[in-house]
């Protein structure tokens, strides 16, 4: 396998990413780099890892001549899943408060120990804090209980200041969306399986709309809703398909309306893309627009419950007995 980092490696062209990516020889992974200028979103971080750690550290290697995407991949925790070292020494800087490198996770405690050093690392108030350690622990979640990958979730986050925004990026090498729903939703491809994912109430675990006790088919539509209340894009991937969704203007006064079908949401698909197994996850959010959390969490769960009864009602009117 080929991955090549380039200076766009943002969520709004992850498709070039994406694209470009050569998934064919699952034996050994090569990452590569064509700038000098690194402008990586964490979600290619996230997803290089967990194919260097699918196909081993020995077998995998980071080939870059370009001293400055060299320190950055370094800081960013990459090197450390290669048999590559980092060809050139520097200065390492004070992370806190701007990124969390590559981290792999593999259990709850794990996971319990990540969330609770977040506050410390990224300098947050406990307000912003409450809402990345509310988004993290859906997607770490859903991982955890739904990908079946002993490598468990890997997960970078990175903090720009002067925006106020986090990205988010996280990544499996499970089985992947459709074999996660196929028991009881039986989706008919890649993209059909993302649709699933992403809408309010379908669990892997059961086909009962509204999921269960334990798994109520909410961490995905939660997670992207929070994306779409502050603005931002939310990118998901799995076999041979993409789905992002857009922006929401910020010129227009009233809030995004919440959907229950992620296709109704202004969006753009992928297929034919280099198949992967796994699941990965990229999202941006605005922390100037999440001071009301609370509120914010209220109007999706009320968007999730009514979207549940609606999708009751519609099913009830369809059965007919003659």
């Amino acid at each position: 396998m080929k991955i090549t980092f380039s200076n766009v490696d943002q969520l709004k062209s992850l498709n070039y990413f994406l694209s470009t990516n050569d998934l064919s020889d699952s034996s050994r992974l090569e990452i590569m780099t064509t700038s000098n200028w690194m402008n990586i979103h964490p979600v290619c971080l996230s997803f290089a890892a967990a194919l260097a750690v699918e196909v081993g550290q020995d077998n995998t290697s980071i080939e870059t001549d370009v001293p400055r995407a060299a320190m950055y991949l370094d800081r960013m925790g990459l090197y450390r899943f290669s048999r590559s070292e980092c060809p050139v020494e520097y200065t390492q800087h004070e992370e806190a408060g701007r990124f969390i490198p590559v981290t792999q996770i593999r259990t709850d405690r794990e996971q319990s120990d990540f969330i609770a050093d977040l506050h410390p690392i990224l300098h947050l108030t406990p307000e912003k804090s409450e809402t990345i350690k509310y988004v993290l622990g859906e997607l770490i979640r859903n991982v955890i209980e739904h990908s079946m990958s002993p490598n468990g979730a890997f997960v970078t986050v990175q903090y720009v200041a002067a925006k106020d925004k986090l990205s988010i990026g996280i990544c499996d090498t499970g089985i992947g969306l459709r074999a996660s729903l196929e028991r009881y939703h039986m989706p008919v491809d890649d993209m059909d399986a993302i649709r699933l994912a992403l809408m309010p109430g379908v669990s892997g675990t059961t086909a009962r709309d509204g999921g269960t006790g334990d798994n109520a088919g909410a961490g995905l539509y939660i997670v992207k809703s929070i994306t779409k209340i502050t603005r931002n894009y939310f990118v998901i991937y799995s076999g041979d398909s993409a789905y992002k969704m857009h922006k929401y203007d910020k010129r227009v006064k009233f809030g995004p309306r919440l959907n229950d079908n992620p296709f109704v949401d202004k969006h753009t698909t992928y297929d034919g893309l280099p198949s992967f197994g796994g699941t990965l996850v990229g999202l941006d959010i605005t922390l100037t627009d999440t001071k009301q959390f609370s509120e914010i969490l209220e109007k999706i769960k009320i968007s999730y419950s009514q979207a549940i009864r609606n999708r009751k009602k519609r099913k009830y009117k369809e059965v007919r007995f003659e």
